[in-house]
């Protein structure tokens, strides 16, 4: 079993990222590899804070390490939240206040299309490679369900008619945005 460090402190995505890379690697977090403090995160797009958290890693473990970036693509919203997705109702990562703020910035909003995005840039023997993964979907007017994290009841991905939220974890990793961008990362790093 293989040992490679993700840039996470969050248990949700760790995993779901677990989950698709399977048991032929084992995760190890930003924590367990003695990265403590909060890694910075100020690039303008995806593909930014993905490669400065990877580097930050990489630079003070000197260790195989990647990092992601995700972030839910509003049509109406001009690509809002974007990369501030996380943040959208401001410090904190509260989840609940984010929807609430999407949800009011949509209201009577027609064209409901989204997308998310994951970036993920993973360090291997000190150069970089960048994967990305995307999923095609809408925002719904109401959450639904009670699964997943983060924007997952309100997003509907194409093809759909329930929420990320109501997919099992296995029927969403399927089809995500984070699930896509894993499996390429598996795959290349599968045939290392």
């Amino acid at each position: 079993m293989r040992e490679i460090v993700f840039a996470t402190g969050n248990a949700h995505k760790l995993a779901e990222v677990q989950a698709v890379l399977g048991d032929e690697f084992r995760l190890v977090t930003a924590a367990g590899a003695g990265i403590t403090e909060e890694i910075p995160e100020t690039g303008l797009t995806l593909e930014q804070n993905a490669s400065q958290k990877s580097h930050y890693l990489y630079e003070r473990q000197g260790v195989d390490c990647f990092a992601d970036d995700t972030g839910l693509e509003v049509d109406a919203l001009g690509g809002a939240p974007g990369v501030h997705s996380a943040r959208y109702a401001g410090e904190g990562h509260d989840f609940e206040a984010n929807n609430r703020l999407l949800l009011e910035n949509l209201e009577g909003a027609a064209d409901r299309s989204a997308r998310f995005r994951t970036v993920i840039s993973l360090i291997l023997d000190g150069r970089e490679y960048l994967f990305e993964g995307r999923v095609e979907g809408r925002i719904a007017e109401s959450r639904s369900g009670c699964g997943g994290f983060g924007y997952d009841p309100l997003f509907i991905p194409e093809g759909s008619e329930v929420s990320f939220a109501e997919m099992t974890a296995d029927e969403k990793n399927a089809i995500s945005h984070r699930g896509r961008a894993v499996r390429q990362l598996a795959e290349f790093l599968k045939n290392r």
